[in-house]
């Protein structure tokens, strides 16, 4: 099966491993300058590196041309198409929304035989055949094929007894620039980075899990980083449970739709 998935972030690149390791081609489309803060286990990072790895699976920037000798290659294109513009041409199995940007940026249902949505911003069975709940909890990973996913409630997930905590914001408007590398650890009070010269500050010590490249335009109060309580780095190298279990309700969706679609004998 052909796959494309909308977003190269941290949970979107758990649902491509999911995808990818259950023998499924994946193209993911991304924005000119992506966002993603687990950039050591983000596909997106492909956009500005020109390649990236994770958990031995590679990525690589590619134009439409190039999609068919990557994927013959065993490697994941990462396309520069925020619009998903590449979909008709393409003419994918089915398409997975996994932007998380908690609304509906252009994801419609009539895109693919089969079109996937995660987290909130979509409802079955009118922007696309099924939701896959992203937030932390009982529900995690579950799909909903009929209705929304649980509303946004823009506090972050516990994580070592830590929730809003973790999460490392912009001061201000401007330009980020790091100051510390993902994987270190770092102390409360600790200067992670700036924003045109102000600094943003680590609310508690742990491991510096996720960190905005340099160079990206933020606004105030952004996430731009991530502490993890736990203190393990090993975490930085792997995508997280979170990730997983979204991958697997996405991939539940697409074999539940597809049955009827294709002969998978």
């Amino acid at each position: 099966m052909f796959i494309i998935i909308r977003g190269g972030g941290d949970i979107a690149s758990g649902i491509a491993l999911r995808l990818y390791r259950s023998g499924m081609d994946i193209v993911i489309c991304e924005v000119p300058s992506p966002t993603s803060i687990r950039r050591t286990v983000c596909f997106s990072e492909a956009i500005r590196l020109g390649e990236t790895t994770v958990e031995g699976i590679t990525a690589r920037r590619a134009e439409l041309e190039g999609i068919p000798e990557l994927l013959e290659q065993g490697i994941i294109p990462v396309l520069t198409d925020p619009d998903a513009r590449c979909v008709p041409l393409l003419e994918p199995d089915a398409v997975v929304d996994a932007i998380l940007a908690k609304r509906n940026l252009g994801t419609t249902l009539d895109m693919a035989p089969v079109v996937i949505a995660a987290g909130p911003g979509f409802t079955a069975g009118i922007d696309c055949d099924a939701v896959v709940e992203t937030m932390r909890g009982h529900y995690l990973g579950r799909v909903i094929y009929d209705g929304a996913a649980l509303p946004n409630t823009a506090v972050p997930g516990l994580i070592g007894g830590y929730a809003g905590e973790r999460v490392l914001r912009a001061p201000t408007d401007g330009i980020f620039q790091g100051a510390l590398e993902i994987g270190c650890q770092a102390a409360a009070g600790e200067v992670a980075g700036t924003v045109n010269g102000a600094p943003m500050r680590c609310t508690i010590g742990g491991t510096l899990r996720g960190l905005l490249a340099d160079g990206v335009p933020v606004t105030a109060g952004m996430k731009c980083g991530d502490v993890d309580p736990r203190c393990e780095p090993d975490h930085c190298r792997y995508v997280s449970d979170k990730a997983l279990a979204v991958g697997g309700g996405v991939l539940e969706a697409i074999l539940h739709f597809s049955r009827d679609l294709r002969d998978f004998a």
